[in-house]
């Protein structure tokens, strides 16, 4: 099967992105990066990009009326690149409903709890208030609603006595650049699909919380 376009989306550092990266230069994903997409002008992933070789576009946000202009714009530029898959790493922006929807069944996203608990934002401080005994990460279909994708993998971390939001925020990275490659992976080999009952993976329905991917494959 011939590599698929990729296309990721960032905003910050991106440190998925070069897990990505390295995973697709190590021969481990059946894909190709075709363009790395930012919405700000200086994020320090476009720097990683560039030093691998990798077409880099900035769309700057803030040059645009509102978020449907944004959205559009972006929508046309991705196109351009034929992507079967849309990769959100780190991307601080919430899409429009319209956006999602046309890239339905390929735009994946990674946030940092086990879903469906603590959507949104402060999750490592919220799952220290809330006592939980462990945390983690899930790999998600994009939904319209926030976080609220078929979930395709999760990976896990025991949370410390000691540990902080910082602590536990870095030891939450950890697993995301293990979880993000290993499901972008299945992805390109075709055996990931979203359908209105789900997510299905060799045809076949996932749980609720997708694959436990905690352990390395």
């Amino acid at each position: 099967m011939n590599p698929v376009n990729i296309v990721v989306l960032i905003s910050g550092s991106g440190t998925n992105l070069q897990a990505i990266i390295d995973a697709v230069e190590r021969g481990e994903i059946n894909g190709r990066i075709a363009a790395v997409i930012s919405n700000r002008p200086d994020a320090k992933g476009l720097e990683r990009a560039q030093q691998h070789g990798l077409h880099t576009v900035v769309i700057d946000h803030r040059t645009f009326s509102g978020r449907d202009t944004f959205d559009a714009a972006l929508q046309a530029t991705i196109e351009q690149f034929q992507p079967a898959l849309v990769v959100l790493a780190g991307f601080m922006r919430i899409l429009t409903d319209g956006f999602v929807q046309h890239f339905s069944g390929r735009l994946l996203n990674i946030h940092p709890s086990l879903l469906p608990k603590f959507k949104g934002l402060n999750t490592h401080a919220r799952a220290l208030e809330a006592g939980e005994k462990e945390h983690g990460c899930s790999v998600h279909f994009v939904s319209c609603e926030l976080d609220g994708g078929a979930v395709i993998g999760q990976a896990r971390v025991a949370i410390a006595a000691d540990d902080s939001a910082d602590t536990l925020a870095t030891k939450v990275q950890q697993l995301e650049h293990r979880l993000y490659p290993t499901c972008v992976k299945l992805f390109c080999a075709g055996q990931l699909q979203l359908t209105d009952n789900g997510a299905l993976l060799d045809g076949k329905p996932l749980p609720l919380n997708g694959l436990d991917l905690t352990e390395a494959p």
